[in-house]
């Protein structure tokens, strides 16, 4: 399926902001099952998370031009790279509570799992416990999860949903 893609810089510095506005954009658009939304980090003079939509018709990407437009948003044809982690994906809503990896895969278009310090794929039947927060990444054209070991032999997204700010106690 062909996607068109457009990208968004919103000027925010924090991902969870970040995920906020993909979320609430594809809500207020109603955007189907078939549209990927990551975020990109913007190095460089001025750090900040970009965002990119990709959808699966022309029409429907002039659609959300028009109202990112509308929202004084600055809009651009394409990506900034190729590396979003992504929030929005399809399938993404169905990865909650625990499921195991042949789960996560059939239900969403997650193509693979690399789990931190170990070499090559865990076990079909591995139990990931997704704390309702999966963000992929993509490497090399596939959209990669990558997790970390956990207790009882499970694994556990190698990002947390709400991470605590670096030096959050000074």
């Amino acid at each position: 399926m062909t996607q068109y893609a457009l990208t968004v810089d919103p000027g925010l510095r924090d991902l969870r902001a970040a995920d906020r506005l993909l979320q609430e954009v594809a809500a207020e658009l109603a955007l189907t099952e078939g549209v990927f939304g990551c975020t990109h980090l913007v190095r460089g003079g001025r750090p900040r998370v970009a965002l990119s939509l990709a959808v699966p018709s022309e029409r429907l990407l002039r659609t959300v031009k028009e109202r990112l437009t509308d929202r004084g948003h600055q809009v651009q044809d394409g990506l900034p790279d190729p590396v979003g982690r992504a929030v929005l994906y399809p399938g993404a809503a169905t990865l909650t509570g625990t499921l195991t990896v042949t789960e996560l895969l059939s239900r969403s278009a997650i193509d693979r799992v690399t789990v931190l310090g170990v070499h090559g794929p865990p076990a079909p039947g591995t139990l990931l416990v997704t704390r309702d927060h999966v963000r992929p990444q993509w490497e090399g054209g596939e959209l990669v999860l990558t997790a970390m070991p956990a207790a009882g032999g499970a694994l556990v997204p190698f990002e947390v949903p709400e991470p605590t700010p670096c030096c959050a106690d000074h």
